[in-house]
């Protein structure tokens, strides 16, 4: 689906065009065409392949979709995929994962957005206010797209390091119910690693865009671009340092089960010990021999079980102090 095709010149909106206009105006020294599709049809993606002669090798990766993020050159040109990467419908504990694909020439950016429900108007708006930096052309509108990408892995990453740290205070604070909170961890370790795929691989293709040999589309952006790399290994470390702090919860939450489970031996071996005391004297006692002086003891019935009695007694008040009961 078109979302919108809009001619720049020198920084400045010319006009909304008909895609039947394109290869007028990309023609004009000094324009360029932003063009943005939403789920994009093979039938549009083929007209955009005629109007703006885009690579097959390209357009075959966008109709495919599911791609892992990069960046590559097609002579003059460029081809990025980015992963979108935020929060689902289906629950709290979802995220959904669209992408979009983004080519750029010297006169034109096409930018093919799947399977998300976030568009990029603010970032047209935005460019829109800089004309300044507009200028730079398609390679200014590059970085103002994948700027917006990786702005928007920052409130998923927050959401995620929030409930983690809910997590490890009920390791500590909650009893019980250890299995729910391995499934939680381990489902938040799914969804840092979601993000992991997203990020990781983009941090590495943002280095071909400044420093050394770079695009000519993107020479007059470069600081630009240096400063996407740059929170993309800012939020790779993060969710490094997540997936390390995850790994470290789990080994905690086994080991308050461990814990735990050797907490209720401990107490189940102390009273088995008592009740041995009880069954031993009684066991004693019950023996049908014909010559046991006990039996015929006028006070031995309430001196065994005050014998008994004092012996569990003792033996409770120690385990008392050795923390056993």
């Amino acid at each position: 689906m078109l979302i919108n095709c809009v001619a720049y010149e020198n920084g400045a909106k010319l006009a909304d065009i008909p895609v039947e206009d394109i290869s007028e105006y990309i023609s004009r020294p000094g324009c360029f065409v932003w063009v943005a599709l939403s789920d994009a049809t093979p039938q549009e993606l083929a007209q955009m392949q005629e109007e703006f002669n885009l690579h097959p090798l390209a357009v075959e990766d966008a109709q495919h979709g599911h791609q892992r993020p990069k960046v590559e050159e097609y002579g003059d040109s460029l081809f990025v995929v980015m992963h979108l990467v935020e929060p689902s419908a289906e629950g709290e504990h979802c995220v959904n994962v669209g992408e979009v694909d983004v080519f750029v020439g010297k006169n034109y950016v096409l930018s093919v957005r799947n399977r998300s429900q976030q568009g990029f108007l603010g970032v047209r708006e935005r460019c829109e206010r800089e004309p300044e930096l507009l200028r730079n052309g398609a390679g200014f509108v590059l970085y103002a797209l994948m700027d917006a990408v990786v702005d928007r892995y920052f409130p998923v990453i927050d959401a995620l390091e929030v409930e983690l740290e809910s997590i490890e205070q009920q390791i500590f604070t909650q009893g019980g119910a250890a299995r729910d909170k391995i499934k939680q961890l381990y489902d938040l370790k799914r969804r840092s690693m979601i993000l992991k795929r997203a990020v990781a691989p983009l941090a590495e293709a943002a280095g071909k865009l400044h420093g050394g040999r770079v695009p000519q589309i993107c020479m007059s952006s470069q600081e630009y671009f240096r400063d996407v790399a740059d929170h993309l290994v800012r939020i790779n470390g993060s969710i490094d340092a997540m997936r390390d702090t995850i790994g470290t919860a789990i080994s905690v939450n086994l080991s308050m089960v461990t814990i735990e489970e050797s907490e209720v031996t401990k107490r189940l071996a102390a009273w088995a010990s008592i009740f041995a005391v009880c069954t031993a004297f009684a066991g004693i006692w019950g023996m049908n021999f014909e010559h046991m002086p006990e039996l015929k003891f006028r006070y031995g019935y309430p001196v065994a079980l005050v014998l008994i009695a004092a012996t569990c007694s003792y033996l409770y008040y120690r385990f008392r102090r050795a923390g056993w009961l």
